[in-house]
This record gives C-alpha cells, structure tokens and sequence, in this order.
C-alpha cells in the first residue's frame, strides 16, 4: 500500500516517545514493503536518515508557532481543544493538499491526535480515502486524571479548570477524529475500551515498542553511587512535573531517613520552573537534557514512575525495564503494560507504600536483580517491535481487503 504518515516532529532520532513511536512503525511498514511517504513538521531535519532510505517522498514544514494569547485567544472564543489547535498550520494544510493532489495515497495514517487534527479537511477533500488516527493516549481521560488530582491541590486549581474545560472539549474532539477514521490504534487495551466508547470505528492496540538488543548488552554499574534513584521524561509535561513534585515532597524524606545518602536524579530536557525549588535539595539532582540515557539507567539502584495521571503506555518504563532496572511504580504508570506486582515491577499508590517499595529494593540487591531480569524478559518478550509491527501490518491488510471487495 501506499501510505502517508502525517508526525508532528522528524522521527529521527528517533528519542523522544513520539519519535520512538513512529519510526518503529514506519520501519516496520517499509520493510514489509509498504510505499511511504512522510509529512511532518521540523525547523532543522537530520539528512540521510533510515526514514530517506524508506520514504519515497518527505515533505518538511516549518513548526508553527503558537503563543499564550492564541491559546488564551482559542480558549475562549472557540470550542475547540488545545491540542486540536497545538501543531494547526495554514502552511501545513497546503503542503498537505498539495500532496494529495500530486501523489496517490492507498491510507492516510495520522501519528498523534494533533495531527489528526488535519483528518476532517482530508475526510472532506477525498470521502473515499482510508484515514487511521494512531493515538498516543486517550487524551480526554488523560485531561480527566489531570483534573482529578489538581482539584485536590489549592495551589493548581486553574490547572484544575483547564483540564475540566479539555476533557469535555477532547471526548467531542477524540470522538468526531474516531468516528472519520477507517481505523484506530491504541496503545493499551484500557485506552481501547475508552476510545471504543467514543465512535464506532474498530479500535486495535498496537503496543509502543522498544528495539530489545541494545539493551540486552547494558550491564548494571553504581556510576552514580549505591544508592541512586532515576526518573526520566520530558520534564516540562505536566503528568512528569506533578509526579517529581509529588515524589520529591511526599516520598523522599522517608526514604532519606533510612539511605541518608540517596540521590534523586531527575533526567530530561527542558525542566519547568516549578521543579527549580528542589535544586536546594541535596539529595535530588536535576539534569536537563542529557546526551544519553543509558548511563542513567545502568547506574539506577531504583527506577521510579510515581505518576498520578496519564493513560497510554510509557517508553520510559519500556525502557528501565529492558535495562533491567529495579522499578517501582503506580498504578498508572504501569498503566497497559500487563506486569504484575512483585514479579516485573513493584506497584504502590500511597507515600508510604511507594517509599516502602523504595526501601525494599535499595536494601535488598538480589531481589532488585531478580525483578529486573523478569522485566527485561517481560519486555522482550511482549514490546520489542518484532513483536508489536504485525498487529499494524494486520490493521493494513483489513484495509487494503475492505478497498478491493
């Protein structure tokens, strides 16, 4: 099939979730020999990329930029969601029909509800031509957990307000986006089960993955002392900044009171204001962007995800743990992953059950190792790409059946 994939960002390096995402996808299509074409937008894009070995055409917009006073703007004099207006673009939109005009497309595949976003103008332009929205999370219930847990907080009740205006704004947006499209995919059955309720669409899961090898050859070191705690993510996301926040404040202190010595190392690129207060703490140490990962993974005692809100699957915990790290997580971190508690991660919700979890593995190395190496056989058995590429290639062949009967 000849397909066009429509990504907010150049997948290549493929880093961040987004990126990690489509490129394993669009490597997956093009080596079962599928005709791709990439749309996307990027300020500066690598060249010689794996992506210009597979795409017949790539086609580069610039990033459009959008300030407070437009989103302020869009909030109150539209209905429509942030994230329906975040990567909006006139000069997106005639690159996109000029594209369509000038090639034949058997599906268009949209990566990210922002670009779907651009689905209805094709929908209307060509009726016939399949459409796939390719979610990254369910958003609405994403909204709807950011505004759960900000309503408790007096210091983040706007945050509150604005999720409580998103949530309802994203279910019709994620709706209408479903019920267009030839074809959904999800990244976890939960996210299934409230995309579903959304449209009528078939809704499948195809999984983020991981590429396992590199990881297979990660062996365990103490770079960064005995006892070292991690979390990595993009840290100006608000889901990432609350679940510091909370750990740093709630957690922390109890796990310092037992491992005086701990270090708390918060990695990734572009952290918010609000973490800037805990640079005074001496047991936490935050990053900013990082040349690599890796190191930080192989020298982490503890991988944490104390996250409180989110849907989807996390590259992050797909990543710790094909390092085969200790993890401890919530609930929603695990969110998708099918683990069980006590065997590939440990699971707890409360201060005190999370810093317990803590605890428990920084004392007690042959159980770290042990839990470990059950989530690095857990992931490579479940989310390497080679196992992940064939639900999409199944959700094109019902596509390209349903076209020729």
């Amino acid at each position: 099939m000849r397909v066009l994939f429509l990504t907010s960002h150049f997948p290549y390096p493929p880093h961040s979730g987004g990126a990690l995402r489509a490129f394993g996808l669009m490597r997956g299509a093009a080596e079962a020999g599928h005709s791709l074409s990439l749309l996307c937008f990027a300020a500066n894009p690598p060249q010689n990329t794996p992506l210009h070995e597979w795409c017949e055409a790539i086609t580069i917009v610039p990033p459009p930029v959008r300030q407070l006073k437009d989103r302020l703007r869009d909030l109150a004099l539209t209905a429509q969601p942030d994230m329906g207006r975040r990567f909006w673009s006139e000069a997106m939109v005639e690159a996109l029909r000029k594209l369509l005009a000038e090639r034949t497309f058997d599906l268009v595949h949209a990566e990210s509800l922002e670009m779907a976003a651009y689905l209805p103008l094709i929908h209307d332009w060509y009726p016939q031509l399949p459409l796939i929205y390719g979610s990254l999370n369910a958003e609405a219930d994403l909204q709807r957990t950011m505004f759960s847990t900000d309503r408790r907080n007096p210091h983040r009740l706007i945050g509150a307000a604005y999720s409580w205006v998103q949530w309802r704004r994203l279910t019709r947006f994620e709706g209408h986006i479903c019920n267009i499209s030839a074809h959904v995919l999800a990244v976890s059955e939960p996210d299934r089960v409230l995309l579903q309720k959304l449209a009528q669409t078939p809704v499948t899961v195809v999984e983020n993955g991981i590429d396992i090898a590199p990881y297979l050859q990660m062996p365990r070191n103490q770079a960064f002392g005995e006892q070292t705690i991690v979390f990595t993510g993009t840290m100006d996301y608000r889901p990432n900044v609350d679940a510091v926040m909370w750990f740093s404040e709630a957690i922390l202190p109890a796990i310092v009171a037992k491992f005086p010595h701990v270090r708390f190392y918060v990695v990734g690129q572009r952290p918010h204001a609000r973490l800037e207060p805990l640079r005074e703490n001496p047991h936490i140490v935050i990053t900013g962007a990082v040349p690599e990962i890796a190191p930080y993974l192989q020298g982490a005692q503890v991988y944490i995800a104390p996250l409180r809100m989110g849907s989807g699957t996390r590259f992050k915990l797909l990543e710790a743990m094909a390092a085969g790290c200790g993890v401890v997580s919530t609930e929603i971190g695990a969110q998708g992953l099918g683990v069980q508690s006590g065997q590939e991660m440990l699971i707890a919700d409360t201060p005190v059950d999370f810093a317990n979890c803590v605890n428990n593995l920084l004392t007690d190395a042959s159980r770290r190792k042990e839990i470990g190496e059950a989530a690095r056989q857990f992931v490579q058995t479940h989310f390497d790409w080679s196992a992940i590429v064939p639900r999409l290639l199944d959700v094109y062949a019902r596509l390209e059946k349903s076209q020729t009967l």
